[in-house]
């Protein structure tokens, strides 16, 4: 049986941010729904990583694809469409506050082309039974727990059935329980076939959920073991 293709195809990348060298001779795939721990310090490159792969951050040189999107030769004008096939979770959440969460959701459909109401209602009502909030979409976000509030973020990132949702430090805000809680939400989003590049320092999680883990250290990122994570 053939092997699918990878979600993400990542070989000898380098990344700047402005003149500064972040990350080097970076390899690495991601397969349909793949759950993938990003591990390292605060400032390694983390984010940066993930910053490349949406098409914010430009490669200095190799070659890497995104849902069969060339980054080498991705124009500005399709960055759009790239996002459009992946789901991005940032840790500050980025919901608009004067908007209920039925109407932050409408908001991202409409902004990537979804047409008439009742369609959007349904696939609303549809991401938020997903993430077991289907009751709290009249809600404002400053109503909600921050628990509560990344589930949006995670409804808000399936909204277009994406291929590979990149999740920045989704738990960074939230107490330990709450990120068990949201661990355990990505990791069945990732059985059900959505691949996951998660962004994390919470090192807990390698050994309770363990999975296939990529290390950032000193410009370099390193595939480990996650029961035997080094310090």
């Amino acid at each position: 049986m053939t092997e699918p293709s990878p979600i993400i195809h990542v070989s000898k990348v380098s990344i700047h941010q402005g003149k500064l060298l972040v990350l080097r001779d970076l390899s690495f795939s991601v397969h349909p729904g793949e759950f993938v721990y990003v591990v390292g310090k605060t400032g390694s490159g983390k984010s940066s990583l993930l910053k490349m792969l949406y098409g914010d951050v430009p490669l200095a040189d190799g070659k890497a694809s995104v849902v069969n999107f060339d980054l080498n030769a991705l124009k500005n004008k399709e960055v759009p469409q790239l996002r459009r096939k992946i789901g991005i979770v940032f840790q500050d959440f980025q919901l608009l506050a004067d908007r209920s969460v039925d109407e932050n959701l409408r908001f991202v459909l409409q902004a990537t082309g979804w047409k008439g109401k009742s369609k959007m209602d349904y696939r609303i009502a549809e991401v938020l039974d997903w993430v077991g909030l289907k009751s709290k979409g009249f809600k404002f976000p400053w109503e909600l727990s921050g628990g509560e509030q990344q589930r949006i973020v995670l409804a808000r990132a399936l909204l277009n059935e994406p291929q590979l949702i990149l999740a920045d430090e989704p738990t960074g805000n939230l107490d330990p329980e709450t990120s068990l809680d949201i661990l355990k939400l990505m990791r069945s989003i990732s059985d059900a076939g959505t691949a996951i590049l998660m962004a994390t320092h919470e090192h807990d999680f390698l050994s309770s959920y363990p999975a296939r883990t990529l290390r950032v250290k000193d410009g370099y990122v390193y595939g480990i073991s996650p029961h035997n994570l080094p310090s």
